[in-house]
């Protein structure tokens, strides 16, 4: 259990220390003709917004998969490959976080970037849905306690609710990237809200 949850603590840790790279300092010769640095840090607004939401969704799947894991005694191969899958997806978002940024206020693109934006967290949130699900749902016997019907489906229930968010978000960037923008500033607002303190870990 300590080397699943090592590699995946150092998984997630480069991919939350990527999405600070696309903070660019501007060079000087952007700041020249009366722009002036100020201006040009305040048009990067879509970069340090970007930066923010994707940072809390990164940590809030750090929180949850950290309870998740807890939850466990032991490991088995289907555990060890989806876990490994949603590290996959993890590691992915520092570039679509980018490419959300960079795309968002430009002329043409950004509608493309806010789907595959929104996208990319549909498909980590499906991967860590996956995951509790078998943990909780599929491999009872792996877990350290006994889970009440009821807690099983708060757990399971909490996590679905990301996928049709996600989706509608992608969606939605289709007629406006900012749309994505407020779906995805909205389920990350969502999530911040702790649950029972037993759902996290003991």
């Amino acid at each position: 259990m300590g080397r699943v949850e090592a590699f995946s603590d150092g998984v997630i840790a480069v991919a939350i220390t990527l999405l600070v790279l696309d903070l660019r300092v501007p060079a000087p010769s952007d700041t020249v003709m009366g722009s002036g640095l100020a201006r040009r840090l305040g048009e990067m607004w879509p970069n340090y917004l970007a930066y923010v939401i994707s940072f809390l969704a990164i940590g809030i799947i750090w929180i949850s998969h950290h309870a998740a894991l807890q939850r466990l005694k032991m490991v088995d191969q289907a555990v060890l490959a989806t876990n490994l899958v949603l590290l996959m997806c993890i590691a992915v978002l520092p570039f679509t976080t980018s490419l959300f940024a960079t795309y968002l206020n430009a002329p043409d693109g950004g509608h493309i970037a806010a789907v595959v934006y929104a996208g990319s967290f549909f498909v980590t949130s499906a991967a860590f849905f996956t995951l509790q699900f078998l943990i909780v749902a599929r491999r009872p016997g792996l877990l350290r306690e006994s889970l009440t019907a009821r807690e099983s489906r708060r757990i399971v229930g909490r996590g679905l609710f990301a996928l049709p968010t996600y989706l509608i978000a992608a969606l939605l960037g289709l007629a406006s990237p900012y749309l994505t923008l407020a779906v995805c500033v909205a389920a990350g607002a969502f999530y911040l809200v702790p649950t029972r303190a037993r759902e996290f870990t003991r």
